[in-house]
């Protein structure tokens, strides 16, 4: 599961718009009950020279008790240390019957005081008088602090890890932007770098540029925190890569024709106690050795010394007779080396080890890089047949997390009457493949092709195949969704014909 999904907590609109007269302004404001965050600036509507803006507050759940706070998932290890996840802020476009600007930039800035949400909904006269708007962030009961803003219009952090620009064209455009290092501030984690500053969340705001122009931008609105549309409401996503490729199934000898990385071979150890992973308590998140052995004359168990290693992944030098291996994960751990033994052998064991402690041993059957010359048969276009092979017709929203399991085999594969007798399909892996996720009936994405550098919906793999862990609490409950893959093959991703459909019941 690479994805967590943090839904806004507060969010409210204030302005400095006259209202209906256009000579009294709706300073004192607020709207924190709307379903609707709205971004404007109006220039010379009450006089030649008068300007009128509108911005937005939003705060997340950052620090707190509970899997609904990234405090917390960062503690239990549910999102990665600082450096391995991204955090990027969701707001979604509101369409309207007013006009839409374009061509503009938004700024999303921390805010550098608390506020109140109000209790406000009035988003045409602004005769809902509450806070935080305009003029004041809170009621306080501080003689030094009043709840009045230092600057009307909010108090902003814009110093380059506070402060980010997302740019829209049409501007019926989404917002996703990237704020990692504001978040990981906010934070202040093992691991990050950059300081810490308390969450009051985030302002959003034409560019000063803009705002201070002399042309009007109305109006951009986003849904709300309070939005009927379940997807819609603005969040906060933690993305980050959760896949392990583990090779023993698609372990390769080492070939002068392929380059050094692709000599490489990962293999895993998944230290299960009692049907959960737990760490070994005498390695706990340090280095493993892992060592690697032939066979006895019916290679059923490793025989004779210690197999010698070409240095590269864990092999520090040639010769060497130890992998280092380290943790991955609670559980999990990893090795990684090439192997240049002599082809004869059809199975070599992987002994992991600390000193003179065994704590598993593995079998591995090495095959051959082989090269494909001009008359060999070979399809640059490969299809494949794919099937979830595990799938249920429908899943329970509260606090599931779903492993489906992903089958694989070429189009064309054609055995012999002897194949079908006496083996079963073959998997034919294929190693960079990500899934998306859509509601059937309208076909909206809710999980999108994790296919950029966060690499967040790829797809792990191991000896029975591709996996992957969907995280049923992301979906809406009583509706149908699909899932759909693409895989990058020959350098391009091509999309796998195949659908597959399940329900999301509230149970």
């Amino acid at each position: 599961m690479a994805i967590k999904r943090y839904t806004a907590d507060a969010d409210t609109t204030i302005t400095n718009a006259y209202k209906a007269n256009l000579s009294t302004r709706g300073v004192s404001g607020n709207m924190g009950q709307s379903d609707i965050l709205e971004v404007f600036s109006i220039y010379a509507q009450a006089n030649t020279s008068s300007s009128e803006l509108e911005r937005i507050l939003i705060k997340f759940p950052v620090t707190g008790s509970g899997a609904d706070y990234i405090s917390y998932d960062r503690a239990q290890n549910n999102i990665p240390a600082s450096g391995s996840v991204s955090f990027y802020l969701r707001m979604f476009n509101a369409r309207h019957s007013q006009t839409v600007p374009k061509d503009f930039n938004l700024v999303v800035s921390a805010v550098s005081r608390s506020w109140a949400e109000g209790l406000g909904l009035d988003m045409e006269e602004y005769s809902d008088e509450d806070v935080a708007n305009w003029k004041s962030a809170n009621i306080s009961a501080s003689v030094e602090d009043d709840g009045t803003w230092t600057t009307q219009g909010g108090d902003y952090l814009v110093d380059a890890s506070s402060s980010f620009t997302a740019s829209f064209d049409t501007g019926f455009e989404d917002m996703e932007l990237n704020i990692t290092p504001l978040v990981e501030q906010w934070i202040n984690s093992s691991g990050n770098v950059l300081g810490s500053k308390t969450n009051y969340g985030v302002g959003v705001r034409l560019s000063s540029s803009l705002e201070e122009g002399t042309s009007s931008y109305y109006t951009k609105k986003f849904f709300a925190r309070g939005s009927q549309f379940f997807f819609k409401r603005p969040y906060i996503e933690a993305r980050w890569d959760s896949s392990t490729k583990d090779n023993r199934g698609s372990f390769y000898y080492s070939s002068s024709l392929a380059p050094a990385a692709d000599n490489l071979n990962t293999i895993y150890l998944y230290n299960y106690v009692r049907g959960q992973l737990k760490n070994i308590p005498d390695i706990g998140t340090g280095s493993i050795l892992v060592s690697i052995y032939s066979g006895s004359s019916n290679n059923s168990a490793p025989s004779g010394s210690k197999l010698t290693l070409s240095a590269g992944g864990g092999v520090v030098s040639a010769a060497d007779t130890n992998v280092t291996g380290g943790y991955v994960s609670t559980g999990l751990y990893s090795a990684s080396f090439s192997f240049t033994g002599s082809t004869s052998l059809t199975r070599v064991f992987d002994v992991w080890h600390s000193s003179s402690t065994e704590y598993f041993t593995g079998t591995i059957n090495p095959a051959s890089l082989t090269q494909v010359w001009p008359g060999q048969a070979f399809n640059p276009n490969q299809q494949y047949i794919s099937k979830i092979t595990n799938l249920k017709t429908s899943y329970s929203n509260q606090n599931t997390t779903a492993r489906l399991r992903l089958y694989t085999r070429k189009k064309d594969w054609n055995p012999n009457i002897y194949s079908v007798a006496s083996l079963v399909a073959p998997i034919d892996l294929v190693e960079d493949a990500y899934y998306k996720v859509f509601r059937a009936d309208d076909g909206l994405d809710v999980i999108s092709y994790g296919t950029g550098s966060d690499n967040n919906t790829r797809l792990s793999y191991d000896t029975s195949g591709s996996y992957f862990d969907l995280d049923m609490s992301l979906l809406e409950a009583d509706y149908t969704y699909a899932i759909k893959f693409i895989y990058y093959l020959n350098s391009q991703y091509t999309e796998q014909p195949e659908q597959f459909n399940f329900r999301v019941e509230n149970v």
